[in-house]
């Protein structure tokens, strides 16, 4: 996994971000500057700053949470860097944020590199899409999960390649290159995207592998979810992945892709939320789970929970309070705000089990 950084450039990416999306979505107050998390102290005072940081999947809906949190009591600003889930973890790890956020659940080995136990608590569902950018084409593209992991592999390399025409008939698919974008930060986003390559593709599986960063076979890589829409955007015949609401709030071609039961679904709230319906009923106590290639005739088959991630004997009692009453509202009044942004609520039962296991954090 690349180093991750809290640094000038992370921050002016944040901003970047954060212009875009407030512009899109409406969003005021979403995001603030990042102050040190350790200062120790029993009483909160009179404003307190709460910083966290991770991924980027998940940022629009934690933008408008936090706006939203902070409109509610005026006397809290959680602020949020989104460097992505490598970042999130590598910054709670190191202890320079409260609480780091991943769409990657934390490994074995990364958990017990932590100083203290981390606790894995899922907030939304998202999903990840292939987005595509080929000049004359408007149709929704079909894609296969072998079809994809052959196309980063560098396999596929012409948009009019067999495997592609024969998924598209009445398609006309022109002999332009292709050109794979992917993530180049560590990225829960990547995580997702090749936690499903694996499962569908044995070749991807033993070369390249499920990890937050990986080594990418062929392709341009981009930071943040923003900039693989951006690099997208501006090149013709570029294909990479994002969540639903960067393809949304960037007008970016996005396609079907086949599910476990042969179905082509293309991506959103019903769909995603198919996918979770399996992985509900056996949630495992510390919540790492997948549910790429869920079952289910209805399931988009790139979906996942995403994390906030908490210390369970945190040293700022007073922030972790604050967080802990900040996350029994995220599960349950902050879900309405989800579908708009273009994500899937918890299911019941899952926030049920959430409610029980914030217990656990040592207040």
């Amino acid at each position: 996994m690349p180093a991750t950084t809290i640094s000038h450039h992370g921050r002016s990416s944040r901003w970047a971000i954060t212009g875009i999306l407030v512009a899109a979505l409406g969003l005021s107050g979403a995001c603030g500057g990042g102050q040190p998390a350790g200062t120790a102290g029993g009483t909160a005072p009179a404003t307190t700053a709460v910083t966290g940081a991770g991924a980027t999947f998940p940022y629009p809906i934690y933008s408008k949470w936090f706006s939203e949190y902070h409109n509610l009591h005026p006397e809290i600003q959680i602020n949020y860097d989104a460097i992505g889930s490598g970042g999130g973890i590598r910054q709670i790890t190191a202890g320079t944020v409260f609480f780091g956020a991943s769409d990657g659940p934390m490994t074995d080995e990364q958990l017990k590199a932590a100083p203290d136990h981390i606790l894995h608590f899922p907030t939304v569902l998202g999903g990840d899409v292939p987005v595509y950018n080929i000049p004359g084409v408007n149709a929704t593209l079909r894609f296969t999960g072998p079809v994809l992991a052959d196309i980063f592999l560098g396999k596929i390399t012409k948009w009019n390649d067999p495997a592609l025409t024969k998924l598209n008939p009445g398609v006309a698919l022109p002999a332009t290159d292709i050109l794979v974008v992917h993530r180049s930060d560590g990225s829960g986003t990547t995580y997702i995207w090749v936690d499903y390559l694996s499962k569908v593709s044995p070749e991807w599986k033993g070369k390249v592998g499920v990890a937050t960063s990986v080594n990418w076979p062929v392709g341009l890589g981009g930071k943040g979810n923003q900039g693989v829409s951006g690099l997208v955007q501006q090149t013709p015949g570029a294909i990479g992945y994002v969540e639903l609401i960067y393809a949304l709030q960037n007008h970016i071609s996005y396609g079907e892709v086949q599910n476990s039961a042969g179905k082509f679904v293309k991506a959103s709230v019903d769909t995603v939320t198919a996918a979770a319906a399996g992985a509900a009923a056996d949630m495992p106590a510390d919540f790492r789970v997948s549910i790429t290639n869920a079952p289910g005739a209805d399931a988009y088959p790139i979906s996942s929970f995403t994390w906030m991630l908490f210390y369970q004997h945190p040293q700022d009692k007073a922030r972790a309070k604050i967080m802990v009453d900040f996350m029994k509202w995220a599960l349950t009044a902050g879900q309405q705000y989800c579908q708009a942004l273009g994500y899937a609520p918890l299911p019941k039962n899952v926030v049920d089990m959430e409610m029980k296991a914030l217990g656990e954090i040592q207040l």
